[in-house]
């Protein structure tokens, strides 16, 4: 077991010691923002309690509330920010992010038709708490279904083709969602809108927990093809020379961030910017190779993700805001300097 793992992360060999140092100050960060983000909140825990009485609120809310709500916002930030800096990659475009592919547009889309018809279409006990992430999950599955169907043949060009189809995918997705809302009730427009925005609110351990073994499982998949993605920086004729099986790669990305992606969204909603902005970050920090980049945009998306939820929970206590919100109010700027960096450039 030892020797299979030092192999698929014998790539970390690369990282130099300021990286190092790096990924290590990042990892210090995302230890103390998950701690803070345990006991800060809107309802003050009791030390006293949380240790004499195992039944007590304060022990009720911690474990069964607060603990679940901050290990999905962690991971959900760490499936977009590798999601996002493996796509940035693959397609070597700075301005590629998980719902580039249509993927989160997919999953939206899913989730929106239970939200509107599926209370008069499925009866709530058939699936439960499970309807929602699963109807998500689907719609995220037919999208990268529908990508390999329409990119076949197009050979290196392949890529090119399936960043048009997720722009068109972005589009239906958009007109379906905008008709749901238009013909929903008061009601499935307030979740609807709220769900759209992004909340780790409904985060319970019977529903995050599966898929938080998936996510690891995805990305602990992922991280070992860095070295392959910075090979691919030369162009895919260079990498393809070089030994990459290019077309391996590119599915290993693809089905990797929509199985993340398409997770992650069923489970919080819509939330833009971080597959973006965090890998950006990570390099203007630290550099660009791919072996440092992907577990460093793992970390601080999972740090910033934390912290977003803890400002959602705290600015305008007792009530909440959209983790969404509080994603875009950060990435809209950065997004606005980077295009005009690039223009520059």
């Amino acid at each position: 077991m030892s020797s299979i793992l030092f192999k698929k992360f014998s790539a970390l060999r690369f990282i130099n010691p300021f990286q190092t140092g790096v990924l290590a100050l990042l990892f210090t960060s995302l230890i103390v923002i998950f701690f803070a983000s345990i006991f800060l909140g809107s309802f003050d825990f009791s030390f006293e309690e949380l240790f004499n009485d195992s039944n007590s609120l304060d022990n009720i809310v911690l474990l069964e509330i607060r603990i679940p709500r901050v290990f999905l916002a962690a991971f959900v930030g760490a499936s977009l920010g590798l999601s996002g800096a493996s796509l940035q990659g693959l397609f070597r475009n700075p301005l590629a992010d998980p719902g580039l592919i249509g993927v989160s547009a997919g999953a939206a889309l899913g989730a929106s038709l239970v939200i509107v018809l599926g209370s008069g279409v499925l009866p709530d006990f058939i699936f439960g708490t499970l309807i929602l992430p699963i109807s998500a999950i689907i719609g995220a599955s037919l999208v990268i279904s529908l990508l390999y169907l329409f990119t076949q043949g197009f050979g290196y060009q392949g890529i090119t083709y399936m960043l048009l189809v997720g722009i068109a995918v972005n589009a239906f997705a958009s007109v379906g969602i905008g008709i749901l809302t238009y013909i929903s009730t008061d009601s499935e427009l307030r979740g609807l809108t709220f769900w759209t925005m992004g909340s780790f609110g409904g985060a319970s351990w019977q529903l995050i927990m599966p898929a938080l073994i998936i996510i690891s499982l995805t990305m602990l998949w992922m991280i070992p093809s860095s070295r392959k993605l910075d090979l691919l920086q030369l162009g895919e004729p260079e990498a393809y020379r070089l030994g990459v099986n290019v077309k391996t790669l590119k599915f290993k990305v693809i089905i990797s961030s929509a199985i993340t992606v398409g997770i992650s969204v069923s489970l919080s909603g819509m939330i833009g910017f971080v597959g973006l902005v965090v890998p950006h970050l990570v390099r203007l920090i630290g550099g660009v190779n791919h072996n440092y980049l992907l577990p460093g945009s793992a970390l601080l998306g999972a740090s910033l993700m934390m912290t977003a939820d803890l400002l959602s929970r705290t600015l305008i206590q007792p009530a909440e805001l959209p983790v969404g919100l509080i994603t875009s109010a950060i990435g809209a700027p950065f997004f606005l300097w980077l295009i005009f960096r690039i223009r520059k450039s």
